[in-house]
C-alpha cells in the first residue's frame, strides 16, 4: 500500500502546479499539518522536505513554509515546464533532418518563379484552395482510405485542427472520454473550450472500452478523442477487432469520434483509420509538423459533408484562413515525393533511436511502439518521478513527467521521454544520465 505521506506529497504537488496553490501561499505549520491529515508530526515533517526537494516549496526559519514561485506560469504551456536553450531537450519532440534546411532555401527559389505569385498576397478560401486539399487527400489516400478533396479542411496544423472541432462542434459543458494518459494539447484545447474529460483507463494496447461502455450508459458522452495509430505517449497501435468495437459504440450511443493522427505516418501497414470505417462520425486531424518541419504550421480535418459548414465557419473565425506560403511549400512537397522520402527517413530514425533506447535501458521496464519517436518508462516502488527530474537538471537534460499527460485523478510515477528531438549521439549520452537517475532513486 503506498505511504499515506506520498498521497499527502502527490495532492499538494498537484495543487501547486495546477495553481490551486499559488504562489507565496503560506502552507500549514507542521503539526497543523498533522492535525488536519490526521498523521504524526514527524510524517508532516516528511511531507513538506519531499516537496522541498520538489522544488516546489520553501521553508524559512520563524516564518514558515512558502509555495515557491515559478518563472513560467499554471496553464501558459502544454507540457511540463519550459526549456532552457542550453538543455538536451527530450521534454518535446520536434524531429528534424539536416537536408531540410536546403530543401526549404529550394521550395522559397521555386516560389519567386511562380507564375501567379501574386495569388499569395490575396485571401485564400476558408478551407483552402481545391488543388492543395487535392494533394493532401490523395497524400493521405491508401487502399483502405481515399478521401476526397471536399472532405478536406487546411488547418494552421494539427493543435489548430483539435482546436476547430472543439469550436465548431461541441459546447461548454460537452462530456469527451479520453484515454487516463492523453495528448497535453488535447488537455489544453479542452480546458480553453471548457469541456469535461472522462477519464478511461488502459486494456492491454488501448483504452478499456467494457470501463467506456459502462460509462455510456451512466453519461452522455459527447464526443471520444483517440490515437489508434500511434498513441501519445504509450505507443499503442489498436488492432482491428478493437477499432471495430470502439467505432460501434460510438454508433449506439451517438459519439462523435476525433482520430488525432498526427504520429501515424511512422507505422506501416497499421489497420484502417477510424475515418475510413466510420466516416459518418469521425474527424480526422492530422497535420504536418512531424513528417516535416514543426514550423510548417499546416494540418487537415478530414470530416463528414454534415460537420463541414460548422468547420469551417470556426476556422474563419479564428484564422479567416491558411497562409498561403507555407501551403504552396507544403503542397509541392507532397507532389514531388518530398514528404513520403522524408516520412520514410523518419521511419528508419525512429527505430534507430527507438533501438538505442531498448539497448540502455536493458531490463527496466519500458513501454513504447518500435517505431516511435517516444518512451514511456514507468517507475517503481519509492521512486519519484519530480526527484529524477530535479537530479538530471545539473546534466542540462530535460524530460517529462506523467502530469502532462493525466487526465484522472491519480498521476502515475513515470517518466516520458521524446527521442526526437536532438543529434543520435548527444541523446545516447542523455539516456544514460537518465537511467543513472533512476537506478540512483531506486538505490535510495
Amino acid at each position: 500500500m503506498r505511504a499515506r505521506y506520498k498521497s499527502l506529497v502527490d495532492d499538494m504537488a498537484a495543487k501547486i502546479r495546477n495553481g490551486t496553490l499559488t504562489a507565496g501561499t503560506q502552507l500549514p505549520t507542521h503539526r497543523a499539518l498533522a492535525i488536519q491529515a490526521g498523521i504524526s508530526l514527524a510524517t508532516s515533517s516528511r511531507v513538506y522536505a519531499e516537496l522541498e526537494l520538489m522544488g516546489l516549496v520553501k521553508g524559512e526559519t520563524g516564518r514558515g513554509t512558502f509555495v515557491r514561485e515559478f518563472p513560467v506560469s499554471p496553464g501558459q504551456h502544454v507540457d511540463q515546464h519550459a526549456v532552457a536553450t542550453d538543455m538536451l531537450d527530450l521534454n518535446f519532440n520536434y524531429p528534424a533532418l539536416p537536408e531540410q534546411a536546403e530543401l526549404l532555401r529550394e521550395a522559397f527559389r521555386q516560389l519567386t518563379s511562380a507564375g501567379d505569385i501574386e495569388s499569395f498576397l490575396r485571401y485564400q478560401p476558408h478551407a483552402g484552395r481545391v488543388q492543395d486539399r487535392l494533394s493532401i487527400a490523395e497524400h493521405l489516400s491508401g487502399a483502405d482510405f481515399r478521401p476526397a478533396a471536399d472532405d478536406v479542411l487546411i488547418v494552421n496544423g494539427a493543435q489548430h485542427g483539435l482546436a476547430m472541432v472543439a469550436l465548431g462542434l461541441l459546447s461548454p459543458g460537452d462530456v469527451v472520454a479520453v484515454d487516463s494518459l492523453t495528448y497535453p494539447g488535447f488537455k489544453a484545447v479542452a480546458g480553453l473550450a471548457h469541456l469535461e474529460l472522462l477519464p478511461i483507463p488502459p486494456a492491454g494496447q488501448g483504452a478499456d472500452l467494457d470501463v467506456l461502455e459502462s460509462l455510456c450508459r451512466l453519461r452522455r458522452i459527447r464526443a471520444i478523442y483517440t490515437m489508434p495509430t500511434l498513441h501519445n505517449p504509450m505507443g499503442w497501435v489498436t488492432d482491428l477487432p478493437h477499432r471495430l468495437r470502439l467505432i460501434a459504440l460510438a454508433r449506439r450511443y451517438d459519439m462523435l469520434i476525433i482520430e488525432d493522427a498526427a504520429w501515424s505516418f511512422l507505422i506501416e501497414n497499421s489497420p484502417p483509420p477510424l475515418a475510413a470505417l466510420a466516416p459518418e462520425r469521425t474527424i480526422h486531424v492530422t497535420g504536418f509538423s512531424k513528417n516535416i518541419a514543426a514550423g510548417l504550421r499546416i494540418g487537415a480535418l478530414i470530416c463528414p459533408q454534415s460537420m463541414r459548414e460548422p468547420l469551417e465557419r470556426a476556422i474563419r473565425t479564428t484564422t479567416w484562413n491558411t497562409p498561403s506560403i507555407i501551403t504552396a511549400i507544403t503542397t509541392a512537397w507532397l507532389n514531388d515525393g518530398t514528404v513520403k522520402r522524408l516520412e520514410a527517413l523518419k521511419r528508419k530514425d525512429a527505430l534507430l533511436r527507438q533501438s538505442m533506447a531498448r539497448q540502455i535501458f536493458g531490463e527496466m521496464t519500458c513501454l513504447s511502439h518500435p517505431a516511435s519517436y517516444f518512451l514511456w518508462l514507468p517507475l517503481s516502488g519509492e521512486e519519484r518521478a519530480d526527484k529524477i527530474l530535479k537530479y538530471l537538471i545539473p546534466e542540462k537534460i530535460s524530460v517529462s513527467t506523467a502530469e502532462p499527460f493525466s487526465t484522472g485523478k491519480y498521476v502515475p510515477q513515470a517518466i516520458r521521454i521524446a527521442l526526437g528531438s536532438i543529434p543520435v549521439e548527444k541523446l545516447e549520452h542523455a539516456l544514460n544520465r537518465i537511467k543513472e537517475a533512476v537506478l540512483y532513486q531506486r538505490d535510495l
